[in-house]
């Protein structure tokens, strides 16, 4: 496709999928049901995409719990009371706490990649939790015995460790999720957190080379869950700056559901750099009503206006169900919506000539 579009991660899961899961929690369903209809979930997610004539396709996280859970998934050394994470409808996300250490992924996104792979007939990508919402799980008072040194040192292998398995795997990119980064600003306006994290990020991305970081991305989002969001009141000319000082090759920015999309692509132009290609955000997941593909090609053609048509792509805004047990979008509004990015992207393409 002359201008390149991929998806950002989860879609909503099936009910048998969500019934079973119930079940799982429930103790009324065993590990083996729960990955037949985690695999079964996968395969009509799969095929669904390609359907939509997506170059690139993903899992959907049809086998995570939440896209930034995963990885510490059965740790032991976990409390529940961890930091609080508060939308704009009033409703929460609570983070786990570490209780001791040291630190160790109890799961690796390669295993999802590596089922998908097996299904599809074009390129995956595969999304990871950035390291710096991992930092988040280490309790501000410290552990005994276990430092904050070596956490993050522990950290840091890990996440690396992922990362490379999904490149060895045969990911089409690996894209690191950064929704932490705009509620940080939120949180600290100093900007003083996003350095810290985008510096933690950065340490983990130094371990690998310039063409294996063109595979490599991260997303930026405001957060999406519930129909709500974290931190849309951010300014994003408060974060792009620092955020372009990633050493990844490919951004992903939510731009869809932006008051003002053209002075965020001003702050885009003014910041990205030769070596890096940005997705910009042409799909709303909160919105109920699907774009059509003339909104998407129009949306497409504005960042034209701003951007050079061979750094950008296009991309959803966020996942469409980043928790397991977030049910306010169907899986068919979230295939009509990829349809039209797709189909609005080739429409685009061809107006401009590419």
């Amino acid at each position: 496709m002359p201008i390149p579009t991929e998806p950002i991660g989860s879609i909503p899961r099936p009910a048998e999928l969500l019934a079973v899961m119930a079940a799982h929690a429930a103790g009324q369903a065993d590990d083996n049901e729960l990955a037949q209809a985690q695999d079964q979930a996968v395969r009509d997610t799969i095929g669904r995409f390609e359907e939509t004539g997506s170059p690139v396709v993903s899992d959907g996280e049809q086998s995570k719990p939440s896209f930034a859970t995963y990885p510490i998934s059965g740790l032991s050394a976990l409390a529940p009371d961890g930091v609080v994470i508060p939308f704009a409808d009033g409703h929460q996300r609570q983070l786990p706490v570490l209780t001791g250490g040291p630190f160790r992924y109890q799961v690796s996104a390669d295993t999802f990649l590596r089922r998908a792979r097996e299904i599809a007939s074009v390129p995956v990508k595969q999304a990871v939790i950035a390291p710096s919402a991992l930092s988040l799980l280490y309790p501000a008072q410290g552990l005994d015995g276990y430092s904050r040194e070596e956490f993050v040192q522990d950290l840091v292998r890990e996440s690396q460790s992922e990362i490379r398995r999904c490149l060895d795997a045969g990911a089409e990119k690996v894209q690191l999720d950064f929704t932490e980064g705009r509620l940080s600003i939120k949180l600290d306006p100093s900007g003083e957190v996003l350095r810290q994290f985008v510096e933690l990020n950065n340490q983990v991305l130094a371990g690998f080379s310039d063409e294996e970081r063109a595979r490599l991305g991260v997303h930026t989002c405001p957060g999406g869950d519930q129909d709500s969001t974290h931190s849309l009141d951010v300014d994003y000319a408060d974060l792009l700056p620092t955020l372009f000082q990633l050493e990844v090759g490919n951004v992903y920015v939510q731009l869809a559901s932006e008051a003002d999309p053209r002075r965020v692509l001003e702050v885009i132009a003014k910041h990205i750099r030769p070596d890096q290609r940005v997705f910009i955000g042409v799909i709303d997941p909160i919105d109920p009503v699907a774009e059509t593909p003339e909104q998407v090609r129009d949306r497409v053609l504005l960042a034209a206006e701003h951007l050079p048509v061979d750094q950008f792509g296009t991309c959803d805004d966020c996942g469409f169900s980043p928790f397991g047990d977030d049910v306010s979008t169907s899986r068919d509004l979230a295939f009509a919506k990829i349809r039209s990015r797709v189909e609005g992207t080739r429409l685009a393409a061809e107006q401009l000539g590419v």
